[in-house]
């Protein structure tokens, strides 16, 4: 199955149902199906071998989306927020493109052979004419066809573009979305970025479930709680930096959010004060942890509603431990933990997390990252007694002290648990003894106090001596990319340069 049914289905059945924008004035699945059926006319008699984005969020996002497919192109969204020789060398590698551009990004760009650069007001008012789209001829049906190209970061190194085919798109949403299941006032808020796989994937989900879709550019707490006010939002995905502001910015200004009825989190691990405290704030709301990569379309594995109720509500502290895990593997997945030499661990077994299923890619332009099948996350992690998984960050970052590997992810969330600690990163740094030490930064809670030997005791205790940091920096903020995740590599040099400073 190719993307654009999903659309295609949506405006057959939901007729004049809101699918994005606004309650008032916002664009329905059959208007959406026509603009992205007149964008997709346009892209295929360009000449062109993909369609990029290069802009913010709007409604600009789902019709290049969707118009790409229906051209038999794949769609590229771009990360607006690298530097412009960044840009340019990514751009580079999309020729011959159509590239889709919001404000000032053309001065960006300048001129790059084989792109074709258009506005988004003027594609918007292509897919506004009083045209009829000829597109039928132009869509093929192979699930094998690409979707969509996801550039990584490239922090390591040239950015690899992650592929992500109609065929794993479409085993996502069927696998675990109800067709026209929404009801008619339910509302999405989306906030992370259109190259971001979760806004690929809210997309999708959305106009499939009959959801309408509500953007923001960027996210600014004050804004995205007087839109969930405003537009009635029902459902939203926030990563933990972002939760923690939302409910500041609601006590402060002594607000509630009345419509909110689900709220999902991921990116990165979620400190369970923080948890507790937004199920405390917003007790109508079912919370969802939700795991997943680019390479994987969207999320595998899900810490549901009922699993933060059941584990915050126990004594038992295996049940209570679960509010640090990313839950169970969905049903459409297989998923393991597995050994250095590739065998299959058990309960309580630390090592690489590994999954297979049809909506599962592990491929990269010109690379396949799979062993018939299974993907290889380069995820730390560990199945419990109960099956719930826990993932303990990437094997990359694992910290090598002594010839003994400790897993960061383990002692951050040791960190977390100390009184006043909103956010917390560990790394290893060079050191000629050992290899690498452990150290730490912290951000702690607004007007908290907390003494950095008392803040080591408790993770020796917790831990043991040598999964202790050896140093703590105490910091404003930690260094993230747009969505919240953390830039390891970045706060790794920092650190280095703090603690190794010779004296």
């Amino acid at each position: 199955m190719h993307v654009p049914l999903l659309l295609e289905m949506a405006g057959q059945a939901l007729g004049d149902r809101v699918s994005v924008g606004g309650a008032a004035d916002g664009m329905s699945a059959e208007q959406l199906d026509l603009a992205a059926r007149r964008a997709a006319t346009f892209f295929a008699t360009a000449g062109v071998e993909r369609v990029v984005l290069v802009d913010l969020n709007s409604v600009a996002v789902p019709i290049c989306m969707f118009g790409a497919g229906y051209a038999g192109l794949p769609f590229v969204p771009v990360n607006y927020r690298l530097t412009d020789d960044q840009l340019r060398a990514i751009l580079v590698r999309t020729s011959p493109a159509i590239v889709v551009t919001g404000e000032g990004m053309a001065d960006r760009i300048g001129e790059i052979d084989g792109l074709q650069l258009i506005s988004r007001p003027d594609l918007l008012a292509i897919c506004a004419a009083d045209t009829e789209p000829e597109v039928a001829p132009l869509v093929t049906d192979s699930a094998e066809d690409i979707a969509v190209l996801l550039f990584t970061s490239g922090t390591t190194g040239e950015p690899k573009a992650a592929v992500l085919r109609h065929g794993n798109l479409t085993s996502y949403i069927l696998g675990t979305v109800e067709f026209a299941g929404a009801d008619p006032d339910d509302a999405a808020l989306v906030s992370v970025p259109p190259y971001h796989i979760a806004g690929v994937s809210a997309i999708l989900s959305s106009v499939f479930s009959g959801r309408r879709l509500v953007y923001l550019e960027s996210f600014e707490p004050a804004t995205w709680v007087d839109t969930a006010r405003s537009e009635q939002i029902t459902h939203a995905m926030v990563v933990p930096t972002m939760l923690g502001r939302i409910l500041d910015d609601l006590d402060e200004r002594g607000l509630e959010l009345p419509a909110l009825r689900a709220l999902s989190y991921g990116g990165g691990p979620m400190p369970q004060a923080l948890v507790e405290r937004a199920v405390q704030r917003l007790p109508k709301v079912d919370f969802v942890n939700a795991y997943g990569l680019t390479e994987t379309a969207s999320t595998i594995s899900v810490l549901g509603p009922d699993d933060h109720r059941e584990a915050i509500a126990s004594d038992d502290p295996a049940v209570r431990r679960r509010l640090g895990s990313v839950g169970r593997p969905i049903p459409t997945v297989e998923l393991t933990v597995r050994g250095p030499d590739g065998e299959v661990l058990g309960p309580n077994e630390r090592g690489e997390i590994w999954v297979r299923g049809d909506q599962v890619s592990g491929q990269y332009v010109g690379r396949d990252d799979r062993t018939d099948g299974w993907f290889h996350t380069r995820d730390a992690g560990e199945f419990d007694d109960a099956g719930y998984l826990y993932v303990h960050g990437r094997l990359d970052d694992v910290i090598v002290r002594g010839g003994e590997n400790l897993s960061p992810g383990e002692i951050e969330y040791a960190l977390l648990e100390f009184p006043g600690v909103a956010e917390a990163a560990v790394v290893g740094i060079p050191d000629t003894e050992w290899g690498e030490r452990v150290v730490a930064a912290v951000v702690l809670d607004d007007d908290a106090h907390v003494d950095e030997a008392a803040l080591r005791d408790h993770v020796r205790a917790k831990l043991r001596s040598t999964k202790t940091p050896e140093r703590v920096q105490f910091r404003e903020s930690l260094p993230t990319n747009e969505t919240g995740k953390l830039l390891r590599r970045v706060l790794r040099t920092e650190l280095a340069e703090e603690f190794n400073r010779p004296s």
